[in-house]
C-alpha cells in the first residue's frame, strides 16, 4: 500500500500510532515504527523536558522514525515542552486542542512536519491555513480527548472535499476493514489509538488491558467527568471518551457539583493508584470491542496490512 503517508515517512503500513498520553510512551512508539507504522509519543500537560528527551530517545532507538503529540492548551503554560520537542527532531509533531497556530509556525520554522487533529470542518480549515503538512480528521468515535460533534466517516468526506493537504482519518479505525474503508474514501492513512492499547508494549497496566478486553462494542462513554474530577484545564469543547464505569455514571450530569467535591476527587485519585476501574478511567474509542487479547504492536500492524487484500477484492 503506497500513499502520501507511506512515501513521506518510509512506512510499509499507512498507520500512525496516535500519541496517547500515558499508554503512548517511547516503547510503544518504537514498536509501532518497527512494525511498519509511525509511532508517536503522547505528552501530557505535566511532562518535563527531560521526560520528553528520554522518551524520544527510546522511540528513536535503532534509527526508526517517530512522532510526538502535544496539546496546544498545555503549551500556553509550558513552552519548554515545545523547545524540548524541537530539540528531539521527530519526524512529525501533532499540536492539537486549542490555539495551535503559533506552535505550528514555530515547528515549521524549525523544519519539522506538523499535523493537527481536527474534530470538525472549521478545525481542518484552520489547520490548513496555519500551514500543517497533513490534517487528522478525528471523528467522535475516537478514544481519549477530542470533539464529539461528528462521526469519522462524514467528517472525513467533508474534509477531503474542502482541503488540499493530505488527510488522515481517526476514530473507530481498529482493524484492516476500517483502514481499507478510509483509504478507499481518499485518506492517506489512519491515525490509530485504541487498537494499540492492548499491546504489551503500551504504557498501561495488564489490569487496564484486561478491562479493555472485557469491554463490548457499546462499552464507552463521552464526557468531562474525569477531567473535572482531576481539576484539569481542558477546554470545555474537548471531552474524553473512555470505558463507562460507575464513577462516570454517578457524575455525568453533575459536573458543577463534582468541580467542588474534594472527596470525589480524592476517590478518583486513590482509585487510580489502586487500579480500581469501577472508579478509575481507561480511555478508549468505540473500536474497543475488537480488542480481545494482548498482542505485540508488530502483530497489530501486520493485521492492518491486510487492508491491501481487502481493497483488491473490491477493485478486482
Amino acid at each position: 500500500m503506497r500513499t502520501w503517508l507511506t512515501d513521506t515517512f518510509d512506512l510499509s503500513v499507512p498507520v500512525v500510532g496516535a500519541p496517547m498520553a500515558g499508554p503512548g510512551e517511547g516503547a510503544l512508539a518504537a514498536a509501532v515504527s518497527a512494525g511498519g507504522g509511525l509511532g508517536m509519543v503522547g505528552v501530557n500537560a505535566t511532562r518535563s523536558p527531560d521526560w520528553i528527551a528520554e522518551q524520544a530517545a527510546v522511540a528513536g532507538a535503532g534509527g526508526h522514525r517517530f512522532g510526538i503529540g502535544l496539546m496546544a492548551w498545555a503549551l500556553d503554560n509550558r513552552p519548554e515542552q515545545l523547545a524540548a520537542v524541537i530539540d528531539a527532531r521527530p519526524s512529525l509533531v501533532s499540536v492539537s486542542f486549542g490555539s495551535f497556530e503559533p506552535y505550528v509556525a514555530r515547528l515549521r520554522d524549525a523544519g519539522i512536519p506538523v499535523t493537527t487533529q481536527a474534530g470538525n470542518l472549521d478545525d481542518a480549515l484552520r489547520a490548513e491555513r496555519a500551514g500543517v503538512d497533513v490534517v487528522v480528521a478525528r471523528g467522535g468515535e475516537g478514544g481519549g480527548h477530542g470533539r464529539n460533534e461528528i462521526g469519522t466517516l462524514p467528517l472525513l468526506q467533508t474534509v477531503l472535499e474542502r482541503v488540499e493537504v493530505p488527510v488522515l482519518a481517526a476514530g473507530g479505525i481498529a482493524g484492516p476493514r476500517g483502514l481499507a474503508a478510509v483509504l478507499a474514501a481518499g485518506a492517506a492513512g489512519a491515525w490509530v489509538g485504541t487498537a494499540f492499547l492492548g499491546c504489551r508494549e503500551a504504557g498501561n497496566s495488564p489490569a487496564a488491558r484486561g478491562e479493555l478486553f472485557r469491554a463490548g462494542d457499546t462499552g464507552t462513554a463521552y464526557g468531562a467527568v474525569f477531567d473535572v474530577a482531576q481539576r484539569l484545564s481542558w477546554p470545555q469543547e474537548y471531552g474524553g471518551r473512555g470505558l463507562r464505569n460507575a464513577f462516570f455514571d454517578t457524575w455525568a450530569d453533575r459536573l458543577d457539583e463534582l468541580a467542588n467535591d474534594d472527596a470525589a476527587a480524592r476517590e478518583l485519585r486513590e482509585a487510580r493508584e489502586a487500579e480500581d476501574f469501577d472508579t478509575a478511567y481507561v480511555y478508549a474509542g468505540q473500536g474497543v470491542g475488537l480488542l480481545t487479547e494482548e498482542r505485540a504492536a508488530a502483530e497489530v500492524l501486520a493485521d492492518f496490512a491486510r487492508a491491501e487484500e481487502l481493497l483488491r477484492r473490491v477493485t478486482g
